[in-house]
């Protein structure tokens, strides 16, 4: 068996394949569901008035769930819990984690009510232009309130799911947000069709309802697992616990550098708002499609690292740590590079076979496709801050996220000047991937310098290949969709076996290339998966 070289030890990367595979087949099947809860949205509202009101409205509790449900407080938590688990008894680990439950639910609670009652002045910031519609400002106002609650859930999920993931327990978290997809989906439709019948409520503001409910859900299903682990809620409130302190301070930074990301999503979003009506919507849907593999991969591998980085940390073992990310980028590009030129190359077919149904209009296919294609060029920097980002958490350095941040703050805004007036919201998913890129590059070279260097040789040799093997495989696609031009614009059941087909034969034609290559990471995951299957 071909193993990675010996700075990249064969168990590091085996152990964190493992536990992020195990976390992509739970994300796979949220991201599943969450394009199902797309469809649903594409297929009863399109891509105009109401959805786009939705997606502004639910961007706002999302703008402060990224800062608390899925950024700074996990990533903090992770860090100074696995520091606890590591040196300080149980007693004190648990007590740690019931404080910081409390603290957060009475200041989440705190903001969510603040929010509701500036509701109206916010969606006025974010969307300007919508009070030049009738109706518009004031209908997105009305499903912001609804959901604001939606933070105080997904937030204290985060922490449930930070505390799981530190006793190795990945499933069920990464499950969690199934949960919150089935309750949009099944909550949501249901009351879609009850509210207009019975309350004279518009059916998006039965969807809306939805989402609280799939909050809810993804926080109580966690629950049960969390027991099992031997934690017992305790009503703490030490507000200068030494341990809530090192999370605050951790998130400090944090919260400011993931307030650049909020910027962006207030410039885009405004932006947005000012271009043709569907706009909006068209974006999200193709960034729902760009967040699948960001998610399979990008937030599995994320959430396996971070808790082996924080040990190698906690243990002064700078070596292993510096392998671990190593190794962690690699499996990064080897997905991240296949999948961007497969959201290229098949941008338009996915579309029309996910979306185009109902009052999902062939043109928003179109322009949906172009969103998605201009998002799919930054796909590898998204997934790669993902694991980029823990390594300063593990060290104890958050000032440079931060700044890297800002940074990508200011190519967007300087980019999307320069093309929104020729390439509209085509010009917004362009200047977000390009942003992503800049911070991507400028974190990797920071990173070089704090960690005193890494195994950059091996890294642009399994570059290299990847490349080299995403080209092959790009070949052999296009190929392929010329060829079923006519399935991929035919009925369903075509336009479904033809893309099922040439992305089956895709990933078939990169893995030979990879295992021809001989990819260190790609030779032990195909090891490690076929003596799994000859056992059973």
């Amino acid at each position: 068996m071909a193993k990675p070289e010996s700075n990249q030890p064969a168990d590091t990367t085996a152990g964190i394949a493992r536990s992020a595979g195990t976390v992509s087949i739970a994300v796979m099947c949220s991201r599943v569901l969450g394009l199902v809860r797309e469809q649903v949205f594409a297929g009863m509202f399109g891509a105009g008035f109401a959805y786009d009101a939705f997606v502004v409205a639910f961007r706002i509790p999302n703008l402060l769930r990224d800062l608390f449900g899925e950024g700074a407080l996990s990533a903090a938590f992770v860090a100074v819990f696995s520091d606890y688990n590591t040196n300080r008894g149980e007693r004190e680990t648990w007590r740690l984690a019931s404080n910081v439950l409390v603290f957060f639910a009475m200041l989440i609670s705190a903001l969510t009510l603040i929010a509701l009652f500036f509701a109206e002045p916010i969606v006025n910031l974010l969307a300007p232009d919508f009070q030049y519609v009738a109706g518009k400002t004031e209908l997105t106002v009305q499903l912001t309130r609804i959901m604001l609650p939606f933070l105080l859930f997904v937030s204290l999920s985060a922490v449930v799911m930070g505390m799981l993931n530190t006793k190795g327990k990945f499933f069920v978290p990464a499950l969690s947000s199934s949960f919150f997809n089935l309750g949009s989906i099944v909550g949501g439709v249901s009351l879609a069709f009850i509210l207009p019948y019975f309350f004279a409520q518009p059916a998006i503001v039965g969807m809306a309802w939805g989402t609280l409910i799939g909050g809810m859900l993804q926080l109580l299903m966690q629950l049960p697992t969390l027991r099992n682990t031997g934690f017992r809620f305790r009503v703490t409130f030490a507000p200068k616990d030494s341990g809530l302190r090192r999370i605050l301070l951790l998130m400090l930074p944090a919260t400011i550098g993931l307030s650049a990301t909020q910027i962006n999503i207030f410039i885009n979003t405004n932006f947005a708002a000012s271009c043709a009506e569907g706009s909006v919507s068209w974006l999200n849907y193709a960034f729902r499609l760009v967040q699948l593999p960001i998610g399979v991969f990008g937030v599995a591998l994320s959430i396996a690292v971070m808790p082996v980085l924080a040990r190698q940390a906690a243990q002064k073992d700078m070596a292993s740590l510096k392998q671990t990310f190593t190794s962690s980028l690699v499996l990064v590009f080897t997905l991240a590079l296949p999948a961007t030129a497969g959201l290229v190359l098949l941008a338009e077919p996915i579309i029309r076979l996910i979306f185009e149904h109902g009052v999902f209009t062939a043109a928003d296919t179109m322009a949906t496709a172009q969103a998605l294609s201009w998002y799919a060029i930054g796909l590898f920097a998204y997934a790669a801050i993902k694991v980029m980002v823990p390594v300063f958490y593990a060290i104890g350095d958050t000032r440079y996220p931060v700044i890297g941040s800002f940074l990508g703050v200011g190519a967007n805004l300087i980019i999307i000047n320069l093309v929104i007036a020729t390439l509209q919201h085509k010009g917004i998913a362009f200047s977000t991937s390009c942003a992503m890129m800049c911070n991507f590059f400028f974190l990797g070279v920071v990173l070089f310098r704090k960690l005193e260097g890494y195994p950059l040789c091996y890294l642009v040799r399994g570059l290299a290949k990847i490349i080299l093997a995403t080209l092959i495989m790009a070949v052999v696609v296009w190929g392929m969709r010329m060829l079923l031009a006519s399935w991929l614009a035919g009925m369903v059941l075509q336009q479904l076996l033809a893309v099922a087909g040439i992305i089956a034969l895709a990933a078939l034609v990169y893995g030979v290339a990879l295992h021809v290559l001989q990819l260190p990471e790609f030779t032990l995951l195909y090891s490690k998966f076929r003596q799994r299957f000859s056992r059973n």
